[in-house]
C-alpha cells in the first residue's frame, strides 16, 4: 500500500522566534519513504504566495526518544511550514495479540521503564487507586490492556470544541469529553497504573480504506509494551486501522508536539491530508473501499 501525507502549516510572527518541529516520519520509517519526507520552511514576504518564499535552513537532531526534530530561526512575518510523503506500508489493519503476555517490573527493559511514570499530562500517582479498582481484577497482559482501550472509548466523548493544551488525563477523566490526544492520555495513565508501559504515538491516520469523516488532521495514539514489543493501541477510534503513519513517540503530547515555538506564533492556516494512492499518484477514494472492507 502507498500511502501519501501532505501537511501545510502557516504562522503570523510579530518577531524573530526560534522554533523545533517535530514534522518527519518517524526515523524507522524512512528506508520505506518512496518520495519526499522533506521540510519545506518559507518566510513569505507581503504579495509573496507558498512556493516562492524565502527558504530557511534547519539544523537536525534526534530527541531522548529517537524522535528526529528540526530547529530554526524564523524571521517576524508569515512563516510557511509544508512538505509531502510517500510510503509503502503493509496495509495491514493494527496487528492484536490476544496471548500478549505483561513482563513482571524487574524483567522490563531499562529503555522502557520510564513509560510506567508520572508526565506532564498522564499523572499516574493520582490514579493508582482508581485503576486498581476498575481492572486491578483482570487477567495481567492483552486482557487487562485492551480493557482500559474500551473503557476509556466506551466513557469518554469526542468533542473538538473541548480541546485546550492544559487539559490532562485527571481532567479528562472528571470531564469525560475530548480530543483525540485526550483519549490516549487517559488511557496511557490507566495502563502506567498496571505496570503496563504505555507510550504516546503522534502521526498521521487517514480514512484510509475507511468511510470519510471529514476534513484531515495528524492523530494520536499510544503504544503498550507486552512480550517484549510495543502493540499499538487507540483509545479513540478502537477500531483495528489500516494506514497509520508513525511521526513520533514520547511520555504525552509534550514530547511529541508537532511545533513548538519560543515566543507567539499565531496559527492562520492548517491543512494535513494523508490518503492512499496509487503506483501513478492517483487517489485511492476512502469510500469505495470502506464498501469493501465491510465498514458499518
Amino acid at each position: 500500500m502507498l500511502i501519501k501525507s501532505d501537511f501545510d502549516i502557516q504562522f503570523q510572527l510579530q518577531q524573530n522566534t526560534a522554533m523545533v518541529a517535530m514534522l518527519h516520519l518517524h526515523p524507522p520509517l524512512e528506508r520505506y519513504v518512496r518520495q519526499g519526507n522533506v521540510l519545506v520552511i518559507e518566510h513569505l514576504e507581503p504579495g509573496v504566495g507558498p512556493g516562492y518564499g524565502e527558504l530557511i535552513g534547519t539544523m537536525e537532531y534526534m530527541d531522548s526518544f529517537g524522535n528526529r526534530c528540526s530547529r530554526f530561526v524564523a524571521p517576524a512575518g508569515r512563516l510557511r511550514l509544508s512538505g509531502t510523503s510517500t510510503i509503502d506500508v503493509d496495509g495491514m489493519p493494527d496487528e492484536a495479540g490476544a496471548d500478549a503476555q505483561q513482563s513482571p517490573v524487574h524483567e522490563l527493559p531499562s529503555e522502557v521503564l520510564q513509560f510506567l511514570l508520572p508526565s506532564r499530562y498522564c499523572e499516574v500517582d493520582r490514579f493508582v487507586q482508581i485503576s486498581h479498582d476498575l481492572f486491578g481484577w483482570m487477567t495481567p497482559g492483552w486482557a487487562r490492556a485492551s480493557a482500559i482501550r474500551d473503557w476509556v472509548h466506551e466513557k469518554v466523548r469526542f468533542d473538538y470544541q473541548t480541546a485546550r493544551p492544559t487539559k490532562t488525563a485527571m481532567d479528562v477523566f472528571t470531564e469525560r469529553v475530548g480530543v483525540c490526544r485526550d483519549f490516549q492520555h487517559l488511557a496511557v495513565t490507566l495502563t502506567r497504573c498496571q505496570n503496563i508501559p504505555a507510550r504516546y504515538v503522534t502521526g498521521y491516520l487517514g480514512d484510509i480504506r475507511w468511510p470519510y469523516t471529514g476534513v484531515g488532521d495528524f492523530s494520536a495514539w499510544y503504544e503498550v509494551w507486552l512480550d517484549g514489543r510495543w502493540w499499538t493501541m487507540d483509545a479513540r477510534h478502537n477500531e483495528a486501522r489500516p494506514g497509520r503513519v508513525l511521526m513520533a513517540t514520547g511520555r504525552d503530547a509534550a514530547d511529541v508536539a508537532i511545533t513548538t515555538s519560543f515566543g507567539s506564533a499565531d496559527l492562520t492556516y492548517f491543512y494535513v491530508e494523508s490518503t492512499e494512492v496509487r503506483e501513478d499518484g492517483s487517489v485511492v477514494p476512502p469510500q469505495q473501499l470502506g464498501l469493501e472492507v465491510g465498514v458499518r
